[in-house]
């Protein structure tokens, strides 16, 4: 992505902008070098040129799209601006706007992810760890998709806990679909469901891998659960090594292709994590300890409840936030 600073514009030339449908990084490279204003008219300038498809888009008055957002509950934060999380903006390669359902919890963060074609093992540990992260009072970032993201967004939920899940499509198109309850109870329970791209935007191959940034970048500690050796897990390892925020991942079989990115990561340097109070007492040292309630319902749900309130195996595969439909 391309390194800069704060931009500087009117909030009417940069939401334009963000409608005009370009990849993240060609729109951060077009603000970089132009800023924000002389990007739009180079843009609407382009009509029927290289620019055509993004002049028609950005070319709508401002009025309408906000009217847009309004009715669908969704609000436009910018880089720099009240509402835009703090710890996303410190990042060189943040989204300039950002659109949010529901609100960004103003609380440490832990981003969990994994391969969408988990094992069943897998599927639970998530679960898991997304009931101690919530009742440890930290928040849950992740990228909804199938597999361990969606396993730990419903840990989150069970959990009584805040979530927040970063799409790779327009706030109006949740993907996957059967996660689109999902998400409504994550904004229902003081969460949000936020996406750097407007809506329309649909869940094309190329949009996930930028998103995975986004997920490093609200968090301040990563956790991997199972990954392959390609992916958007490692994607997202990679930007939070960028990021300078620690990264967790659970040991597996050296057999298991869903293991091999977790080792890897482990034999490189990342904080092998075990049980789910073993994940709350490891992430303790990087966020500070939960709050003494909070801290207390950590401490029993770590010692053995499950996000479904059962004992058993959970089972199905699932998401990964890699180059594919999530």
């Amino acid at each position: 992505m391309i390194e800069g600073t704060l931009i500087e514009g009117t909030a009417d030339d940069r939401l334009r902008l963000a409608f005009a449908g370009f990849h993240p990084e060609r729109l951060a490279r077009l603000l970089a070098e132009h800023g924000p204003h002389r990007s739009l008219q180079m843009v609407l300038g382009g009509a029927g040129g290289r620019f055509d498809r993004a002049a028609r888009a950005a070319s709508v008055d401002v009025a309408t799209r906000r009217g847009e957002l309004t009715g669908l509950g969704v609000v436009p934060r910018f880089r720099g601006g009240p509402g835009y999380p703090s710890r996303l903006a410190g990042i060189v390669d943040a989204p300039d706007v950002l659109f949010v359902r529901g609100e960004i919890p103003d609380r440490p963060a832990v981003a969990v992810v994994g391969t969408r074609r988990c094992t069943a093992y897998g599927r639970q540990l998530a679960g898991e760890y997304g009931v101690a992260i919530a009742a440890a009072g930290w928040v849950l970032v992740s990228g909804l998709a199938r597999g361990i993201d969606g396993a730990a967004h419903t840990g989150t939920v069970a959990g009584d806990g805040l979530g927040v899940a970063v799409l790779g499509c327009g706030p109006d198109l949740l993907y996957p679909p059967e996660h689109r309850f999902l998400a409504e109870r994550l904004v229902a329970t003081g969460g949000a469901v936020v996406t750097e791209y407007p809506p329309g935007a649909p869940p094309e191959p190329w949009r996930f891998p930028p998103r995975n940034r986004i997920i490093s970048g609200l968090a301040a500690a990563l956790v991997v659960v199972e990954a392959a050796v390609t992916g958007g897990a490692l994607i997202t390892a990679n930007y939070a090594l960028t990021h300078g925020i620690p990264v967790f991942a659970v040991p597996g079989d050296v057999r298991r292709a869903t293991s091999t990115g977790c080792n890897l990561l482990i034999r490189d340097g990342a904080h092998p994590v075990l049980d789910p109070a073993d994940l709350v007492e490891e992430l303790s040292l990087v966020l500070g300890p939960p709050p003494e309630a909070a801290a207390a319902r950590a401490a029993v749900i770590a010692g053995g409840a499950r996000p479904d309130g059962g004992s058993g195996e959970g089972g199905g595969r699932g998401g990964e936030g890699g180059g594919r439909m999530e």
